[in-house]
């Protein structure tokens, strides 16, 4: 990717293109995952990471090949860009109404979309559950898929302070999700 990286910095259009197809799901997927499926004054979770990609094409000419992930300067506009999104969300009243399809989406009807928000709804509770710290960290690794290296580029730690993090917030998690005593299915296999 270094090479493509280094092609895109100097402005060669193809390697822009390609450069952008990469990081386009991994922003997408942030993206997602800190906003759901709240629509801002900037937009859906989709134009936010539109909004992404254009400030790294934008920055591409002055960023400076240094051995430094890349992902994570990314994750860093990403990051602006998603708290932007929740600034405008804040100073926003009024209350939008969905368009009304011109036809209708087998896969994403009434049933699809309620299944959807309760799952989003289930999953941002489990969230807010965690430290902020927490909470950031197990996005960036599992929404996204930072490595803990990139992830501690990221969020300014090191790497084995990245796994702790994560490792702290999956057994928070798990204390919340499992009631006391209960067995997991994995933990039976162990036992056999």
């Amino acid at each position: 990717m270094e090479g493509l990286l280094r092609a895109a910095v100097e402005g060669e259009p193809r390697a822009r293109e390609r450069l952008l197809a990469e990081i386009h799901p991994l922003v997408l997927r942030y993206c997602r995952a800190r906003l759901g499926r709240q629509e801002t004054l900037m937009g859906s979770a989709d134009d936010v990471a539109q909004e992404v990609c254009l400030a790294v094409v934008n920055a591409l000419p002055g960023y400076t090949l240094r051995g430094l992930s890349f992902r994570a300067f990314v994750y860093g506009i990403a990051a602006h860009k998603v708290t932007d999104a929740f600034r405008a969300i804040g100073r926003n009243r009024s209350e939008p109404v969905a368009d009304i399809p011109d036809t209708p989406l087998a896969h994403d009807g009434p049933e699809y979309q309620l299944l959807q928000a309760e799952l989003t709804e289930r999953l941002g509770a489990l969230l807010h559950l965690l430290t902020p710290r927490q909470r950031e960290v197990l996005v960036l690794r599992i929404a996204v898929g930072l490595s803990a290296e990139e992830t501690a580029q990221a969020v300014g730690s090191t790497p084995g302070a990245v796994r702790v993090t994560q490792h702290r917030a999956l057994n928070r998690l798990r204390r919340k999700i499992v009631p006391a005593g209960a067995v997991l299915a994995d933990d039976q296999d162990d036992d056999e």
